[in-house]
Parts: C-alpha cells; structure tokens; sequence
C-alpha cells in the first residue's frame, strides 16, 4: 500500500479518485507543527535552533497518518508546490521521523501544478527529495517574523497600552497606507480651468480643448484663475477656426498575460470586488477540485505563483479554442510567449489559467457556486485573451488654429480612437481602478485638413488638483509587488491581519487607517525606522529568496538581521514613556491637530481656551488631553483625530449634535464599550436615557443631526401582520437591520432599508426566516448537504453562537479553525460528525432509555 500525504481533505478526495485501491491518500489539515506561541521557541544564542509542536488541534490526524505509514510500503508527499507546500512535507516528515515508523520506507516527493489526472499521474512516475534550500527559507522566514513579532510587540504594548503586535511586512503595508493618508492630509488644491471649445464640422460636433494661446502652450494647468480664463473665453467666443493638420496614426493594444498571484487579486477586486483572501479561499477551492458531471476536478492550476508561462500544450488548447469560437483573424500567427518577472525561479510557477481551456465557463458553471464561476470565468477569458490577436485602433489628432477677436492666434486639440480591429478585446478588458473617463476614447466625425469649423459654444470650467487616491486593496498588492515586498502566498494574509487587528478599515473599498494604526505607525518610524523602510524589507526578502536558490545560508541572514535588530531593541529599553509620547506629537502633529482656518493655534484646548493638547497615555491606549489636567479634563477620543471640529466635542469624548425638537433633550454621540452610539438627554432618577447603536462604518465624528435623531426613533412600527394580526416592527441591532414579529427576527438588505421597508417585503422576509427555522436563536443554514444513510436524515452547516458546525439535528461537530463552511463536503461532515458521535456527543438519552434498549 502507498500512503499519499496532502494538505487538504478536499484535494484529498480528488486525487484519491485518480489513484486507485493501491493508494490511501491522506489529508494533514495543512501545518502539522508550528513554533510555540511562547518566548524561546526561537533561540538566536542555539545558532537559531526552533522548537516545534504539533498543533493539539491535530493529533488526531497526525495519529491517522502515523498508523496509515506503519503499514504502507511507500510514502509520497504530495503538498503544494511553493515554499509552504514544501514546508508541510518537511514537518511531515520529521514528524515521522520521530516516531520511528518511516524505518526503510521511501519517502518521496511529488509537486503537480494541476489537480487533474494526467498531472497527478505524472507527477507520481517522476519523484524527487525535498527541497532543502526551500525549506530553508521557510525557515528563515518562520524565524524572523516570531522574532520579530516577539520582540517588537512587547515594546509596542509597554510604551503603546492598546497597541497589538507588529509583524514583519504587515507593518512595512501599514507604513505604505498611513503615508498616503499623510499626502492626502498635507495635500494642497490647486485651482485650473479647462477651456473647450464645441465645434462643428458638416453638422458633426466634437469637442477641442485648448493648447497654445499666443505661441505660448497651455497646460493642463496653466490657466489657474477665473479672471484668465474668461479672457480667453470671450476671445474665443469671436474666433474663426479651421483645421491646421489631422494626424492619424495606426495603434495596437497587446493583451496582458495570464494571472498570476498578485494580477488575479487585483483583477478580481477591480470587477468582481471580491477581497484577496476571497479571491485565494475561492481560487483554492477551484485548484483541489469540485464535481463536474459527476467527476472530481481541479478547474484551475496552483493559485499562489509569481510565474506568467503557461505550457506548450495549454497554449495550444488555447489555440484551437479561439479558432474555433472566434474563427483564424483573432488568432496570431505564431503563440504568444511571456517572460516571468520573479526573482525567485524557484517559486516562479506557471500561470494560473483553466486545467482544460476547452471547458467553457457555462459548461462549469452549474457546478460551481457563485464565487466559483464568477472567478473561473475571470481566469479563463484572461488566459484565452493573452493568446489572442492585438486590437488594432486608430489615433487621430486633430490640430486647430483659432483666430482670436482680440487679434491674437489661439491653437486647440481635438483626439480621438476609432476601434478598427478589437483583437482580444472582443472577450476581455483589464479592469481599471479609474473610474473617469478617457476622453481619447472618443470618436472624431471626419475633418479635413484646412476645413473650416462652425463655433457651436465656449466652456470654461473650473478645477481643482485632487489628492492621491487612497489605496484600494488591488493597488496596495500592486504597490507591494513594486517594491518588492512580501511574496504571492503573503498578500491576502498581510490585509486580513491589518484588518483584524484593527489597524485599517475598508471604506467604499478604500483602505483608510485607523487611529490606532497611525500611532503604531509613528512609533516604528520613530524608534524602529530601518524596519519599516521599504528599500530594507525588500532587501530582506530579497535574501530570502536567494537561500530559497541555495545562494546564501539562512543562519547567516538571520544573524546579520538579529545582530543589528537587538542593538535597535536594546536602545529603546531605557526610553521613558513621555519621551515616546513626545516624539509621538512630533511626527502625528500635523495629523492631530491640522491648522485652523480662523489662523488660532491648532492645540489650545477647546474647553478651558488656556491649556494645550497633545497625545497623552491611558490604560485603554492613547488619547488627546489638555495640559491644565486635573484643573480641566478635556479629552478627546483618537477616533476623531484631524476631524477638526473641536467645538463639537466635550469632555469625555461626547459630542453634542443639538436639541430633540420633540423632547427638548440634549442629542449626543458617544463611545462605549461595544463602539459608538447616540443618546436622548442623561440619567434621571436611576432610568437610563434612551440609546441606539450607530452602524458598522457609520463614522460617529461626522455623522449629521437627522440621522441620529433617525436612529434614535428606531424601532419603527411597520405594520400589523395580517394572519396574526400582531405588530412587525424594523430597528437595527447587533448583528444588523432587521424585522421582528412575534420573536422572528429577519434581516434586511441595508441600514437605509429600515426606515423605508413596507408591510409586504416585511411579511414576506418572516415568512423566509420562518421556513428556515427562523425564530430568536435559532441557527441560520450555511449549506444544506442533504441525506445520509449513515446518520438518518439531512446534514446541514449551520452558523453557530461559537463558529460554524454540521449537524444532523442530534450530533453537531464544531468545523476545524479556519475551515470555510461553503467548502464543506458531505464526506467531510460525516467524519466530523462520526468522530464526535465516537466521543459520546449527541443529545443524552435518559437511563431507562438507555436500559430499554439493553434490554432489547
């Protein structure tokens, strides 16, 4: 027997199917082992000797695959192909290892880019070790974010109470999002006009903008004052014009090549919005394999690479697909070939792009989820496009000369693009993360050189410069991967961990930090800078890949790192906290207290009018403080640094927005222990005033006066029922809007929807939630797995108080930690909800149950 060792039960089954009754292929769960979450688990002083553990979580499996090896005559691991993938073999291995049951086995490695039977076949006929300088680079990296986070994060909680941990490159892409957020905060508008002018010519209107006035050449942003540009408008205004030159010149747009990591997670943002950790949760579940009539599949190759080729033989699939479906004009004439980018050869796999090019998106597409076929869509129209024949356009420039009536000559610009040949972009267009327009793109009627044009109007309009954009999370991947920092199988876990910990906050997709993020931010830059310079991480990870290549020892990286980072550590022990804070005042000052527009100093505190503010230490972190304190105790809550409107806050953090014209109570915001909410007057004779919790990312520093009285007048009444004749009210409450009648909560689409929802929508959202087993507390269904022989009945994943679980209504299984519900499979909760029947759990039978059924 031959033991096949992989990450995932999904792939699991997949390449089960492939193998045969000669193979018994087993899932680890992914990491088997991990470094301690404890001091010393990584000891520089042992030459950087690691301390493992098996994760708790995973004894169970390990066992399995313990006895699995015991009795098999081979071992073939088969974990990804990438770092990671290499490293859950490595620890695989040791770990068998220690228990002594590998003995004179043979372990071999195996990698396939394709979960599909001919790559699994393949790979299986050609074995080869593992990787040392591969997992040497996982260790080296291993080592130095759990130094790093266990270093750092100490200093970061003594001197920064509320701070969490900072980790290697999470921290490098909060620097990159907070120094953005600065360029917006300094940035200063510049005013401009734009002059066009409506020509017509044979009754055909287009637009020119102007260029010259006078021999001098007008600028985008050349004419900057109202005065100007109404000069130049009136002098237009009597102007004749005629066509200098028209200039067209032939054009071509190549395709982009196929995905790879990074390109896939900014495209699928860009036109899907999906973030990048789902992107990768559904691209993974795509690569191990889903049904397809019946088959087991993989759809997609590996989706973590830095590599743009494809194979010979998918670029010749992709060949016949297009000659067949769009016939020999969209096909070149020789293959397009792309040249991976990536440093590290090692890591530099094949594209992402459909195991079958010849499996079409709608003959999969019944099969998959909604995520599943929008994203394998996504991926096979790409692939095919970087195949296809170039768009061929048509630039013309037109050229025109405008006598002036103040006798001066005036020169305008017209272009446009006529689309002559759309090549690829008959199936595919990158998606862009500017919305405006193009105005090259525009259609030019037909002009002739000397022709002379009829006025039809002048426009002057005003501008202003704006800021940068703030990053969305497509273009900080796109940034990180310009700098070189951090890695494929990196992107998506840097977002989620800054989300997580609080330190951004996605706004309409716009990634914007929070409070907390920028002091954490300020710190680094003021005692820990060469740690979060990108030119030093990318270095970093530019090492790293090269011990992955066996160009360099991993011990030797790490003790040039350790030897610089303790003496950095070192010279901060003896800081004293006002000394932090004082440093931060310096660097956030221009953040905390932006200046004025009546010209008065920025930090006089709003409430005593003698003191000054500055950012001050609490035991729940940082806040803004008056100096005259206890005298006055002025505060003001970091959520609300730079907005400005120190007259609207009091002390204590609470904001006054007005007076209730109902009641005469004073209109509040606060903050409280679950986030911010709005409040009706105060305490009176030990009866709590009336609240409402403001919604998730309703920002409680710039909310408006009728919308927090709106809240305020929740729940609204929207109705009787009609069958029960009880009341259905609409209101908002901890895990969103929602409708309730007679106990049965109902959620609703949107906040807004609260206050405009109907009777009829209403009844009909009870009446779903009530076909679901909807009542108060009850669980919400994730997915509905159906029958099973085994357990007497349906088997469902349900949303637990806890985390989701599978159930069959008597025995419920917790799901593993970072298992996603969607990708559940029956096989899957059957031997979850098997192994926790074999533990006794299930609902209790009473004793004489129990007897009677001895009895029988």
């Amino acid at each position: 027997m031959n033991v096949v060792i992989v990450e995932s039960p999904a792939k699991a089954k997949t390449i089960n199917k492939y193998l045969g009754s000669d193979y018994n292929v087993l899932a680890s769960f992914g990491h088997i082992r991990d470094l301690p979450s404890k001091d010393g688990s990584v000891q520089p002083d042992q030459d950087f000797e690691m301390t493992w553990e098996v994760d708790p979580k995973k004894s169970k499996q390990v066992s399995e695959i313990t006895k699995a090896v015991r009795a098999a005559d081979r071992v073939i691991l088969a974990t990804d192909p990438d770092r990671e993938g290499e490293a859950i073999s490595w620890h695989v291995l040791e770990v068998l290892r220690r228990k002594g049951v590998l003995k004179d086995k043979p372990v071999e490695r195996v990698v396939f880019n394709a979960v599909t039977k001919q790559a699994v076949l393949d790979a299986i006929a050609h074995p080869r070790e593992i990787d040392g300088p591969l997992v040497e680079a996982y260790l080296a990296r291993r080592a130095l974010d759990y130094l790093v986070g266990f270093t750092l994060s100490p200093v970061l909680w003594r001197k920064i109470p509320g701070a969490r941990s900072a980790g290697r490159v999470q921290s490098v892409a909060l620097r990159i999002v907070c120094d953005r957020e600065a360029e917006i905060e300094s940035f200063v508008p510049q005013e401009y006009w734009s002059i066009v002018a409506g020509l017509l010519s044979e009754g055909n209107g287009f637009e020119a903008r102007l260029t010259a006035a006078d021999g001098k050449k007008i600028d985008r942003l050349t004419v900057n004052s109202g005065d100007w540009a109404d000069t130049l408008r009136k002098a237009l205004e009597g102007a004749t014009y005629r066509v200098n030159s028209v200039e067209k010149k032939p054009v071509k747009r190549h395709p982009q090549p196929p995905f790879m990591t990074s390109t896939l997670q900014q495209e699928a943002s860009r036109k899907l919005g999906f973030s990048a950790d789902r992107t990768m949760r559904t691209a993974q579940r795509l690569y191990e394999g889903v049904t397809v009539n019946g088959e087991a599949v993989g759809l997609i190759t590996y989706m973590r690479t830095d590599g743009v080729e494809i194979v010979p033989e998918a670029i010749n699939a992709a060949r016949n697909v297009i000659r067949s479906d769009y016939g020999e004009r969209y096909l070149p004439s020789s293959p397009r070939v792309y040249r991976t980018k990536a440093k590290n050869a090692q890591e530099a796999h094949e594209a992402i792009r459909p195991t079958d090019l010849g499996r079409r998106p709608s003959d999969v597409a019944r099969s998959l989820d909604e995520d599943q076929a929008r994203l394998y869509e996504l991926i096979w129209k790409r692939t095919l496009a970087s195949q296809m024949e170039s768009a061929e356009l048509e630039r013309t420039t037109v050229d025109i000369e405008a006598a002036g009536s103040d006798g001066k000559v005036y020169g305008l610009r017209a272009v446009g693009t006529v689309q002559r040949f759309d090549g690829f972009l008959t199936l595919y267009q990158e998606g862009s993360d500017d919305d405006a327009e193009n105005e090259d793109d525009r259609r030019l009627p037909p002009v002739r050189e000397g022709e002379s044009l009829d006025l039809e109007k002048i426009t002057a309009t005003q501008h202003f410069t704006e800021p940068p954009p703030r990053y969305t999370e497509a273009t900080l991947i796109k940034r990180l991967e310009e700098l070189g920092i951090g890695r494929p199988s990196t992107y998506a876990a840097t977002l989620k961990v800054l989300q997580d910990r609080e330190y951004v906050r996605l706004d309409k997709r716009r990634l914007l930090p929070e409070a907390k993020g920028r002091v954490v931010t300020a710190f680094l830059e003021g005692f820990f800078k060469r740690y979060v310079e990108y030119d030093f991480t990318a270095d970093l990870e530019e090492k790293l890949d090269r011990i992955s290549n066996g160009e360099i020892g991993w011990q030797d990286v790490l003790r040039e790192f350790w030897r610089d980072f303790t003496a950095e550590i070192e010279a901060t022990s003896d800081l004293k906290t006002s000394e932090v804070f004082e440093a931060l005042n310096e660097i956030l000052g221009p953040y905390l207290f932006p200046p004025k527009t009546d010209g008065t100093d920025p930090r006089t505190c709003p409430s005593c009018e003698t003191g000054r503010l500055s950012i001050k230490r609490g035991k729940n972190g940082p806040f803004i403080g008056c100096s005259n304190y206890p005298d006055c105790r002025y505060t003001r809550d970091l959520t609300a640094l730079g907005d400005g409107d120190e007259t609207a806050v009091l002390e204590n953090g609470v904001r006054v927005l007005g007076t209730d014209p109902e009641s005469g109570l004073e209109v509040t915001v606060r903050t409280g222990r679950f986030g911010p909410y709005a409040q009706l007057g105060e305490a009176e004779n030990g009866e709590k005033p009336k609240r409402a919790s403001l919604p998730k990312g309703v920002d409680p520093a710039s909310i408006e006066f009728e919308q927090v009285l709106a809240y305020l007048s929740l729940p609204r009444q929207v109705g009787i029922h009609p069958e029960s004749g009880k009341p259905i009210t609409a209101g908002i409450g901890r895990y969103g809007p929602f409708v309730l009648h007679d106990g049965t909560f109902a959620n609703l689409d949107s906040v807004e929807e609260v206050f405009t929802v109907g009777l009829n929508r209403a009844v009909a959202a009870i009446a779903e939630k009530q076909q679901r087993g909807g009542r108060r507390g009850a669980a919400a269904t994730i997915k509905a797995l159906g029958d099973h022989a085994d357990f007497g009945g349906p088997i469902e994943v349900k949303a637990g108080r806890y985390g989701p679980y599978v159930t069959n209504g008597k025995i419920n299984a917790t799901l593993p930690k970072g298992t996603d519900p969607e990708s559940v499979t029956m096989d899957t909760a059957a031997e979850l909800l098997a192994a926790k029947a074999a533990k006794g759990g299930g609902k209790k039978t009473s004793k004489r149950a129990s007897k009677s059924a001895g009895k029988n």
